[in-house]
């Protein structure tokens, strides 16, 4: 036989999948192209838990498994054994052992696995045949390379099962761990048009198209024989396709939907086409690849079954593609293919995981990118795979903020998408206000655990509305032209005016939130997980709640909201700024309290203003706002970098000196890199560039255990504990605002703060140490190429557009 061993175990499944509960996802490889991604084992399979195909926020496929089986109707060749079977018996099939030997992220919507087939072809203890799998995704469109290479010296005989199934599931049903009935497969038959088929079932008109009434099994069976794909669909007219597809990333693959469905051997020496093998790796012999013949499709069990004869020196290679067709749009699209509005940094680091980090991060940042559908142009980041991968307010605008020094394209189509949903009315139900910036938007209402449900178009957030304000200003100063920023005035105007009647609803001079409904989210900052708000003895707070950090937000886009104001020749500027030092009068009388290290502001006022005594990393959303003075600046980095709450690996959301610290804790312990990078770049604004660098080092660190795909959050232990920290198992990966964070840690580390419409640049590396020397390319300020040079020393060199003067660094000619 050419398999030894014993059989097949089974594919692992992801850990920790308990029904009821939300899924890990820490052990997931995930390959993203937003609105679609697929989350897998590391060996490539869809296997269970979250794992799936989705395509907004709907599960596609939620198996797609590939196993081999020695051939029981020719006898595999291989270790000098004869024809199989014993008297003209024919033998049972034998799985194959498949062991997962790594993967690759080599893009954000390309992932490659390695597996070695256990005991085939095998004359030493070496391997010698393995499958390389390549997963490439495109919107609504799931490509997969299947190339098993045969590097021994023996023939052998497989049969290659690809095995698939759906629920259909929606997102939300996934993440509360609702395990659905799987739906079943109806052949697809090429040249017949396609029935709308809402139950799943085949043309016979029985579950799969397996069976039908009257005696039909064997019309059926003939069906099934012509078959060239499965397929799924609802009610709604919802429906998945899977076929075989033509090799290569490109090739059309109508020659293969119409070719005979009749199982074939695919066998060196016939007369199919071959190409080289490169599957291997540079350098290594071109193999000839056969490809892969017609599979038989089996609708009962969702499987296409591949012959596959392999001869020694030879690979054969077999490529399917799954599609999704929804007859309603996409809420939020992909952007055209080329058209992202940044150019990729080019950075070299005296830190080389710093490298990657900026250059993962942008990379998985492009594919996290969706466009508001009536005006395509306008680009924003989703918040993240796989939970949040939509139209986020408060992520979407952090991250924009972070990767101004690529361009304020992105900022520009964060901010007007946004605007064009601005709240113009009061509605209880969503929460919705004038002025008003949203929370998230979804296709349809979010059930949450807890039977609660979450409106479509939802207003539930405190942070948003400065945030926005915040961005347009902070755009404005990197050089978004005029005529865009005069055109978003209005809607900044109406924003302002939001703080001041809605966010600050008592009149106290503070921003609130409750949930009115009580049916939203019961705390309506980035910390919303209902026990983040707590007091140091670990006592939850008392809604109404006024955040500490969303002063500082509230102060900022005041004030920025002024110079706009001012700048753009319209009325206000004064009442906001006088608003502006109310806010900041109020917060230095009601935030401020003491513990056994000294004095640093409560994390909220709780309903009866008193102050929530927790130590926080909202310590770093204060810094360099304006809100604080140089002294209580002084408190609050000495605070940060405080064995408490800087881990080794970034901040804390919690100090451990707290009640209620927990290291896994979505906010009250945990490590969240945007987080980290506020704190990183409001540390440098303020004139503290010496504690900025443990924490932007921590962070950096951080990524090297993440495959420099860094997770929306991970565990707070910290580096004395591990060597790299714990994963937090439900976290989204990637996340726009921790990969956005790469490009605030480089800001930072550069001092680079621009004014264009001063006419000033200015650089201050003070942060720089950890990473220097370096040199970037490829970041933008005024719609021109910036790029800097970092030297051993420490002296800094630019290139800048030249009607800015540069300020701090040398300045290098164009």
């Amino acid at each position: 036989m050419a398999v030894q061993g014993n059989p097949a175990p089974q594919h692992p499944s992801p850990a920790g999948a308990v029904e009821g509960l939300q899924p890990f996802l820490h052990d997931a490889c995930t390959t993203v192209y937003a609105p679609s991604l697929v989350l897998s084992r590391a060996g490539g399979d869809l296997a269970g838990g979250a794992d799936g195909f989705f395509h907004g926020d709907r599960r596609a496929l939620s198996r797609l498994e590939v196993r081999f089986e020695t051939d029981p109707d020719r006898g595999a060749r291989g270790h000098g054994d004869g024809e199989a079977g014993d008297g003209g018996q024919e033998p049972r099939s034998v799985p194959v052992p498949l062991a997962p030997v790594g993967h690759t992220l080599r893009a954000a919507d390309e992932t490659a696995y390695r597996a070695v087939l256990r005991g085939v072809g095998e004359l030493t203890a070496d391997p010698a045949v393995t499958l390389h799998r390549v997963r490439r995704l495109t919107p609504g469109r799931l490509r997969e390379t299947l190339r098993i290479t045969n590097s021994g010296a023996l023939h052998v005989s497989l049969t290659m099962v690809v095995a698939a199934g759906t629920d259909l599931a929606r997102m939300d049903d996934v993440k509360a761990g609702r395990h659905l009935r799987p739906r079943p497969a109806a052949p697809v038959h090429a040249g017949r048009p396609e029935p709308h088929d809402p139950g799943g079932r085949g043309d016979s008109g029985t579950p799969g198209g397996s069976g039908a009434p009257d005696g039909a099994d064997t019309a059926a069976d003939a069906a099934d024989a012509a078959a060239t794909g499965l397929r799924w669909g609802d009610q709604d007219g919802l429906r998945v396709l899977l076929r075989p597809a033509g090799g290569g990333p490109d090739r059309d693959d109508r020659a293969d939907r119409a070719a005979a469905p009749v199982e074939r051997d695919a066998s060196a020496g016939s007369d199919a086409p071959v190409e080289p093998d490169a599957s291997a790796g540079p350098g290594a012999p071109a193999l000839p690849v056969v490809p892969a013949g017609t599979p038989a499709i089996r609708p009962g069990t969702g499987e296409l079954r591949y012959r596959v004869e392999l001869a020694p020196g030879t690979a054969w290679e077999a490529v399917i593609e799954c599609t999704v067709h929804d007859p309603r749009p996409d809420p939020f699209p992909a952007p055209v293919p080329g058209s992202v509005q940044w150019q990729r940094p080019r950075l070299a680091s005296a830190d080389r995981r710093l490298d990657r980090l900026v250059a993962r991060s942008v990379g998985d940042l492009e594919r996290l990118l969706l466009t508001d559908p009536d005006h395509p142009g306008d680009t924003f980041l989703a918040a993240g795979a796989p939970w949040f991968l939509t139209l986020f307010g408060r992520d979407s605008l952090w991250a924009a903020r972070m990767l101004l020094p690529l361009g304020t394209e992105l900022a520009a189509g964060t901010l007007r998408t946004l605007a064009r949903r601005q709240g113009t009315r009061i509605d209880p139900h969503t929460e919705e206000q004038p002025g008003k910036i949203l929370h998230e938007v979804r296709r349809e209402s979010l059930r949450l655990a807890d039977a609660r449900a979450l409106p479509s178009v939802y207003y539930g957030t405190v942070d948003a509305t400065p945030l926005w304000i915040v961005l347009l200003h902070d755009a404005w100063r990197w050089g978004m032209p005029a005529e865009q920023v005069a055109a978003l005035l209005p809607h900044a105007e109406a924003g302002l005016e939001w703080l001041a009647r809605h966010g600050d609803a008592d009149g106290d001079g503070l921003l609130e939130y409750v949930d009115s409904t009580g049916a939203g989210l019961a705390n309506q900052g980035w910390k919303d997980s209902g026990d983040s708000i707590r007091w140091r003895d670990g006592r939850l707070a008392a809604p109404p709640i006024a955040l500490s950090e969303v002063q500082a937000y509230a102060y900022e886009a005041a004030v920025a909201g002024a110079a706009l104001l001012r700048a753009f020749d319209r009325p206000g500027a004064d009442r906001w700024e006088e608003w502006a030092a109310t806010v900041r009068r109020r917060f230095r009388e009601g935030f401020w309290v003491s513990d056994a290290l000294g004095r640093y502001p409560a994390v909220a006022l709780d309903a009866d203003k008193r102050p929530v005594d927790s130590a926080t990393s909202a310590f770093g959303h204060l810094l360099g706002t304006g809100l604080l003075d140089h002294e209580e600046s002084a408190l609050l980095a000495a605070r940060l970098a405080g064995p408490d709450l800087d881990s080794g690996f970034g901040l804390r959301t919690l100090s451990r000196r707290n009640a209620g610290f927990n290291p896994l804790g979505y906010h009250v312990g945990s490590v969240w890199p945007h987080d980290t990078a506020i704190a990183v770049h409001g540390l440098v604004r303020a004139g503290f560039p010496e504690q900025a660098v443990p924490l932007a080092r921590g962070v950096v660190a951080a990524s090297a255990g993440f495959e420099a795909r860094l997770p929306e959050l991970y565990a707070g232990h910290g580096d004395g504990y591990d060597e790299a920290p714990a994963p937090y198992p439900a976290a989204c990966r990637p996340q726009a605002w921790s990969a956005a964070a790469s490009v605030l840690l480089l800001q930072a580390a550069l001092g680079l703060a621009a004014d264009v419409p001063g006419g000033r640049l200015r650089v201050d590396p003070a942060a720089a140490g950890a990473f220097g020397p370096l040199t970037v390319s490829g970041l933008r300020v005024a719609g021109a190429p910036l790029s800097v040079r970092l030297d051993a020393d420490g002296r800094a060199e630019v290139s800048a557009p030249p009607g800015l003067v540069v300020e701090g660094a040398d300045r290098l000619d164009p």
